[in-house]
């Protein structure tokens, strides 16, 4: 007779795709702030060497965060700063495994969803990310219909046309990070639904037009 304790862990359940999707691409899109992901006690994106960007608009949050650990942000206007992380990975403002400022944290930290990963069928990083990574394992999406089952699968398929066909991209300007790669994938998923046959050359220009098309 089998105990609880000796049953396997259940598989985080990621959502219905369909509305994840719908809801993800909406963030992208900057028609709402943020996603309810559960995450439990999972504390991989605040434990995995991220860099936390926190806007100028942000004043509640820079209010909570001291100043000594905010930096500038390379490339970014001025007002634009990163909030760094410890020596081994963990973010300043995690206290006894808990975000101390989570009513106002970052708009970064409220728009990351590591089911990005899972839906574009690949890994956030490297070792620095092996929390990540397993949690992005484990999740576990469910359908309400085919066709979410097939958006689930062209999100894969454009996630893998761009990280292995980069060469066939205008120049090979195609992103290289995972997180950018699975930004793409969620933008143009589109573009790989009951797509018909076509040279790689114009599968990437089609990607191109539709992220175009997507941003605007």
């Amino acid at each position: 007779m089998s105990s609880r304790a000796s049953m396997p862990p259940l598989k985080p359940e990621a959502g219905w795709f369909g509305a994840w999707l719908t809801a993800a691409r909406a963030s992208l899109r900057g028609e709402r702030h943020g996603l309810d992901v559960p995450c439990g006690e999972c504390t991989g994106c605040c434990t995995s060497s991220l860099f936390i960007h926190v806007g100028p608009d942000e004043t509640k949050t820079l209010e909570a965060i001291p100043v000594r650990l905010l930096v500038r942000a390379p490339g970014r206007p001025r007002g634009h700063l990163l909030l760094g992380f410890a020596d081994d990975g963990s973010c300043p403002m995690l206290k006894a495994r808990a975000c101390s400022i989570y009513e106002h944290r970052p708009r970064t930290c409220r728009d990351y969803d590591c089911r990005i990963f899972a839906a574009a069928g690949m890994a956030a990083g490297g070792d620095d990310k092996a929390v990540i990574n397993e949690r992005v394992h484990a999740w576990r999406f469910s359908y309400e219909s085919d066709v979410e089952r097939r958006a689930h699968a062209a999100v894969g398929a454009a996630a893998a046309f761009i990280r292995e066909q980069r060469e066939s991209f205008p120049g090979g300007a195609a992103p290289s990070s995972p997180t950018e790669i699975a930004v793409l994938a969620l933008k143009v998923y589109a573009v790989f639904v009951d797509a018909p046959a076509r040279s790689a050359a114009d599968t990437a220009a089609a990607i191109v037009a539709a992220s175009r098309e997507f941003d605007q």
